[in-house]
């Protein structure tokens, strides 16, 4: 495997362990990025930029890194509250008065990003031109009435996630999201990261497409994990709640179109390198290498102090949320306790660990079952565990 880029001593166990996803996990193009202490420490990529070419993945190549995004996504409310901008225990009908409808009235902002807002899922999916128009959406999750409580339960917005953050967004700001966050937050740190990629920066992006892992047993070194037989059920089951939040699009939209691409779904669409997601990590958590960061301490504070925890009506396992991000647990294994990040359904995952000043990228082209656990960001994980300080 050619695997191009650079690693500081004492982390080479994080190419070891890049090299074998490829040899034993079924990776077809990716890339890793870790920075310590606000510096780059490794920074690699590998294979092919499409999951089903064979032209090598380029140091400036950028994929689509589905829920990953929201951790980024999820940096613009903290950060507006931080500037007080925005009052995280404020009814969201405060700013967005439509929203108030069919029983929300005291959905707080609060619980949208800790997914306690009860409209995980839409009683009529839109379409994919109807999800990306902009309109459409944050009207649907206005008119939507909760699947629950809001504020008592919790279940993952997976795909509503885009239209009740962004629209937020855009009535505090008067901005969309992509445009706050490429003006606020990726120019100045100087990140590769967008909703809503540009045109010319159109001709970076690879092809996603899914890949099986190796199977049990056949000496790949796979981590496999069987999923509940509640989760399955959950999953198989068109009238169950996971089935219509993961659906609240339907159909599916084609992720390789380049029009779904120039959209603005902060739940799905992000595209980034492994280094864009590493570095804005890297920047909540203190300073990078030029002496830029994002968050204060305490607004550090508010992104991974738990907010929601325990069985998950969509994803149906306990999960832990912050004021937008996952927490380290069984369902989402990420550093250490204080970690916290959001991966992405089929494999990249952005995360932080503050303790150890730690914040890692990871973006691929080849989408493997799973939510949260994905064996080939599992396996860099461990190996930073073992890296030096």
């Amino acid at each position: 495997m050619d695997v191009r880029g650079t690693v500081a001593p004492g982390f080479e166990a994080v190419r070891d362990a890049f090299v074998r996803n490829f040899e034993q996990r079924g990776e077809r193009g990716a890339a890793v990025a870790v920075y310590r202490h606000g510096h780059k420490v490794v920074d690699l990529w590998a294979g092919t930029r499409d999951v089903d070419g064979s032209e090598p993945w380029a140091v400036d190549t950028v994929q689509i890194v589905r829920s990953a995004g929201k951790g980024v996504a999820a940096a613009v409310p903290l950060l507006l509250h931080q500037r007080g901008q925005l009052d995280l225990d404020a009814p969201v009908g405060t700013y967005w008065p439509e929203f108030k409808a069919n029983g929300k009235e005291r959905v707080l902002v609060r619980h949208l990003l800790a997914h306690r807002a009860g409209v995980a899922a839409l009683d009529t999916p839109l379409t994919p031109a109807q999800a990306a128009d902009g309109v459409t959406g944050p009207r649907a999750v206005a008119a939507q009435r909760p699947w629950w409580e809001p504020g008592e339960d919790h279940g993952y917005h997976a795909q509503t996630y885009s239209w009740i953050i962004g629209e937020l967004v855009r009535r505090v700001t008067g901005r969309t999201i992509g445009r706050w966050i490429a003006e606020e937050i990726a120019r100045p740190l100087g990140l590769d990261f967008w909703f809503g990629l540009p045109a010319d920066e159109a001709h970076r992006i690879g092809r996603l497409g899914p890949v099986e892992p190796p199977a049990a047993g056949d000496g790949g070194g796979a981590l496999r994990m069987r999923p509940k037989r509640s989760v399955v059920e959950a999953y198989r089951d068109p009238g169950s709640l996971t089935r219509r939040s993961f659906g609240a699009i339907d159909p599916l939209p084609d992720e390789n179109d380049p029009g779904y691409r120039a959209a603005e779904l902060p739940a799905s669409n992000g595209v980034a390198t492994a280094r864009g997601l590493a570095r804005c990590y890297a920047a909540m958590i203190g300073e990078v290498d030029d002496g830029q960061r994002l968050f204060a301490p305490a607004t550090l504070t508010l992104a991974r102090t738990e907010e929601s925890a325990g069985p998950d009506r969509v994803l149906v396992v306990n999960t832990r949320f912050g004021l937008g991000y996952m927490l380290h647990g069984p369902a989402a294994p990420l550093l250490a306790p204080g970690s916290f990040g959001h991966p992405g359904r089929g494999g990249s995952l952005g995360f932080a660990d503050p303790e150890s000043g730690t914040a890692l990228g990871y973006v691929t082209n080849g989408l493997q079952k799973g939510v949260t656990a994905d064996p080939r960001a599992q396996a860099l994980i461990r190996a930073i565990r073992s890296a030096g300080d």
